[in-house]
């Protein structure tokens, strides 16, 4: 059974909701984070960079979401969660997945770190993350979810970024994305996850 180290408004939850829609037993190892809302010391005793998430599968053990979201659908043989291998929508799929946390989530964390200080964000990072919104419209088609009415892990991935991003009013700017996103949250797995594992992001 696969162990999911899960901390509180993490990434982690992503992992938990796909193991929901595959209906698949897991071991939920949850972790509160300190009252500076870091992750606790503990993590590190799991993976050296105090990460989360991390699954543990027997003697493998791997961080990064996407890496865990590919490995949990090809150890149970899963068609419903990616495009089919021979199509053009394949790829396009593997490039968003891998672009989510490579370049949005930075852009996303230029107005997410300071928002959290209770800061402003600079002029340049609202206008960064402007640009990849714009990016994200692009891809979405007029209604529902990036590749049909189920989700696929790209959708599950971009949920985590989402969701913090709309609690703190980043997503006034995409109506698009903030109807997709609103899309995500109506999803099975998403309920099943956050009703198991807590909310991704927290009330500002």
């Amino acid at each position: 059974m696969i162990k999911v180290h899960c901390l509180a408004y993490s990434r982690a939850i992503r992992l938990v909701w796909l193991l929901e829609d595959l209906d698949q037993p897991y071991d939920l190892i949850p972790y509160d984070r300190t009252d500076q809302f870091r992750a606790p010391d503990v993590l590190q005793d799991v993976h050296p960079l105090g990460k989360s998430p991390v699954i543990e599968d027997g003697d493998l053990k791997l961080a990064e979401s996407a890496t865990c979201l590919r490995y949990i659908i090809d150890k149970y043989d899963d068609k419903t969660h990616r495009p089919d291998p021979q199509t053009a929508e394949f790829m396009r799929h593997e490039e968003l997945l891998d672009y989510i946390e490579s370049s949005f989530a930075g852009a996303c964390m230029g107005v997410l770190l300071p928002a959290m200080q209770g800061n402003d964000p600079s002029d340049d990072a609202r206008q960064s993350l402007q640009v990849h919104l714009d990016y994200v419209t692009s891809h979405l088609p007029e209604t529902g979810l990036l590749f049909g009415a189920k989700a696929h892990l790209t959708d599950i991935q971009f949920s985590y970024l989402l969701a913090n991003l709309d609690a703190n009013g980043f997503l006034d700017n995409a109506p698009r994305v903030k109807t997709y996103w609103d899309a995500l949250q109506k999803q099975p797995g998403y309920l099943a996850a956050t009703k198991v594992a807590g909310p991704m992001a927290p009330k500002p």
